[in-house]
């Protein structure tokens, strides 16, 4: 299962996995695009591994990382959460 995390002011959408049996955690980025549908990147928590990058950017999977940088242990955190059935969804 996916959870909302955030939206930039460009329409990325940004959310999360449960934390995995492993620690990782999936977060998914995506973006509507009129041309492809989607631009898209997945980034896997904690050892900041990108995989599975489509139509962004440079500076648009720049913001991206610095956003996941900065945010990373507060979206591990709610992954576990999410995980122990703690967390609260609306």
């Amino acid at each position: 299962m996916m959870y909302p995390f955030m939206t930039l002011d460009d329409g990325t959408e940004i959310v999360y996995s449960e934390k995995k049996n492993d620690g990782s955690v999936k977060v998914y980025m995506e973006k509507t695009d009129e041309k492809d549908g989607f631009h898209y990147a997945t980034c896997y928590l904690p050892e900041y591994r990108w995989e599975d990058i489509f139509g962004l950017t440079e500076q648009e999977l720049s913001r991206c990382r610095e956003v996941i940088e900065t945010s990373s242990q507060l979206i591990i955190q709610f992954a576990q959460e999410s995980r122990s059935g703690h967390a609260e969804r609306t």
